[in-house]
């Protein structure tokens, strides 16, 4: 939940994360389909808190979490609610922009959420305030979490990611699961990261969006396990 990219290529939409964390937090559970509410949801569980930093619901929508806001912020204790939680309450509501409005993130973790359900959006809880920006989803974009990379490293970790779309005409979304399961010479700062600290990235996660199907994918490094978990929608929303 520390890296996320978004790309748009042939019509199709790849939205791919990787989860770093530190060694002691459990293993996530594979993905797997569950009802919330009455929408069917997929995702990676986390047996912790029971939520989920990447999930994909029956209709093409994504949502994604990263730690933290716009800063490194200071954790102060026992927090209300699992960010987990939040996403799984967001990505299952047949509202969730205005669910988004309506929450009170009070006593929460800062946190950024990025959702994709036909038009995409960044948005953010500071620890005291929403932000909310529409972003256009016929571009590439990426995001480093605040509470790991410095804004030098946030800048040269976009720029390995300009470098890999360049010139690319057509992309496989395989391609983008190779590029975020490489620590690109550094270990501390490439997008597979294994610190002396303990962190490490734990596994990648990817959405494949088209006309045709629904596809999620997840990658689990420390296993070295590969999940392919076709999604059959009833009707997609873009």
């Amino acid at each position: 939940m520390c890296t996320v990219s978004f790309i748009y290529s042939g019509g199709r939409h790849f939205i791919t994360s990787n989860r770093d964390e530190h060694v002691s937090r459990p293993l996530a559970l594979q993905p797997q389909e569950e009802t919330i509410g009455s929408a069917k949801v997929l995702f990676p569980k986390d047996p912790k808190a029971g939520g989920t930093w990447f999930a994909l619901k029956e209709n093409g929508s994504v949502a994604v979490l990263l730690n933290g806001g716009f800063v490194n912020h200071v954790p102060v204790g026992n927090y209300a609610r699992s960010r987990g939680l939040v996403l799984l309450d967001v990505i299952a509501s047949e509202q969730p922009y205005d669910l988004l409005e309506e929450m009170e993130l009070f006593n929460i973790e800062p946190f950024t959420l990025i959702l994709f359900n036909g038009s995409l959006l960044e948005f953010r809880w500071d620890g005291h305030q929403k932000y909310y920006r529409p972003l256009d989803a016929t571009k590439n974009h990426i995001w480093s979490s605040a509470t790991l990379y410095t804004d030098e490293v946030i800048e040269h970790r976009r720029k390995l990611f300009e470098k890999f779309l360049d010139g690319k005409t057509q992309i496989a979304g395989s391609s983008v699961v190779d590029f975020h399961s490489n620590n690109h010479d550094d270990l501390e700062n490439g997008f597979i990261i294994d610190r002396d600290s303990g962190l490490k990235t734990f596994s990648v996660t990817q959405a494949v969006l088209d006309d045709d199907e629904i596809v999620m994918r997840h990658l689990d490094l420390l296993n070295d396990k590969f999940f392919e978990v076709p999604f059959s929608p009833s009707q997609l929303t873009f």
